[in-house]
């Protein structure tokens, strides 16, 4: 019973290594053919329409709710200590640092991510993929690359986006609706968030951006065949991608304490 369940224990380390190893090759290889010209730019602008403009609203929203929560929670945390001055950089550091570039990685892997390991799941059933490589065109360069520079360009952007309209969420409960002086909420945002604080959400919404892309690209190009794969495929990327996030939100966050 024993040596059974240490065999089944082996077979499921190995399956996994083997799964690792072929999505880090899977990585290198996008990142080599990158420099193969012409580079598809085209097809980049395409995806980073894909990626960023199709998921502004949900960004837009996400964000104002965000900023108004925050503001109405942090705001009866902050009284009880006689801190409700400081309502203003609690709000914009929290935004910055870590539910800015959290939040929208998830958002947009929900909405964009789902659709590309969907889309390319069904390029791959349908033999699409198949297609070019008979026609001695490298996918790689044509499916895979132009998807991770987009959500490397757009990830960064949309998070901006995500902090200035959730700080401006904020602004409108703190202001308007529980008495804060505006010029208090903006004056302190300026005195303690600095540089340093944009480029750790800076960074951490590049590196979601790599992953997300990565992740989806990944599970789309490897579905197995028919509807099942590609829901299963689909499935898969979602969980993983929103999964690694979280993780590397923590390792990235504890590295630049």
């Amino acid at each position: 019973m024993i040596a059974h369940f240490i065999r089944r224990l082996g077979r499921w380390g190995l399956k996994h290594v083997r799964e690792l190893g072929r999505m880090g090759l899977f990585i290198l290889n996008a990142f080599y053919y990158t420099f193969e010209r012409p580079f598809k730019l085209r097809l980049l602008i395409k995806q980073i329409r894909f990626f960023g403009s199709k998921s502004l609203l949900v960004i837009a929203l996400t964000g104002a709710f965000t900023g108004m929560v925050l503001a109405l929670q942090l705001y009866y945390t902050l009284r009880k200590f006689g801190s409700e001055a400081l309502l203003g950089p609690a709000i914009a550091l929290s935004l910055i640092r870590e539910l800015g570039p959290v939040l929208s990685a998830l958002m947009i892997t929900g909405r964009a991510g789902s659709a590309l390991s969907a889309e390319i799941g069904i390029m791959r059933i349908t033999e699409q993929i198949d297609a070019l490589e008979s026609m001695a065109l490298n996918p790689f360069r044509y499916i895979i690359v132009p998807n991770i520079f987009a959500a490397l360009i757009t990830f960064p952007l949309l998070s901006a986006i995500f902090n200035f309209i959730g700080i401006f969420g904020g602004y409108l409960i703190s202001v308007k609706l529980l008495g804060l002086s505006e010029g208090t909420y903006f004056s302190q945002i300026d005195t303690f968030v600095d540089m340093q604080d944009v480029m750790i959400g800076f960074y951490k919404s590049l590196s979601f951006g790599l992953i997300v892309s990565w992740i989806c690209s990944y599970k789309g190009f490897n579905t197995g065949y028919g509807a099942e794969g590609v829901s299963k495929a689909t499935t898969e990327a979602v969980v993983l991608s929103s999964i690694l996030i979280l993780i590397w939100d923590y390792f990235i966050g504890s590295l630049f304490l």
